[in-house]
């Protein structure tokens, strides 16, 4: 049985010369979205798929993502729909699931704040 040490989650970096999400008189993001040239079963899982299986696959299917001129749109269309399964925009449906959660987090940290501060300048 193959034991893989604890990796923190690592989300593919953004491509610099990346342009905010668009759909446009070329189409939409995700007909220059790298995984259209790659087989779709790298980014999905098959039934029962071995856990080191499953690891090595989602792993080559970030570097894909990692090289993507749209993947912060794809990551983002995953986030808003949102996307159960599969790698999207670089995150497995886990990694999206904490990114999700940290959103809402801070969502209401932010909505606290500002009830704090109005509460401050009506008394």
């Amino acid at each position: 049985m193959l034991h893989l040490p604890h990796q923190p989650l690592q989300v593919a970096p953004v491509p610099p010369q990346r342009a905010p999400a668009r759909v446009d008189e070329d189409g939409p993001w995700h007909a220059e979205a790298v995984c259209r040239r790659d087989e779709a079963g790298l980014f999905f899982a098959p039934s029962k798929e071995p856990t080191a299986a499953r690891l090595a696959r989602e792993e080559a299917a970030k570097r894909v993502c990692a090289r993507c001129p749209v993947m912060v749109d794809c990551r983002e269309h995953a986030l808003l729909q949102p996307e159960p399964y599969g790698v999207w925009g670089g995150l497995t449906a886990a990694e999206r699931r904490v990114v999700l959660a940290r959103r809402r987090r801070r969502e209401v940290e932010l909505r606290k704040a500002a009830a704090a501060e109005r509460v401050a300048q009506a008394g």
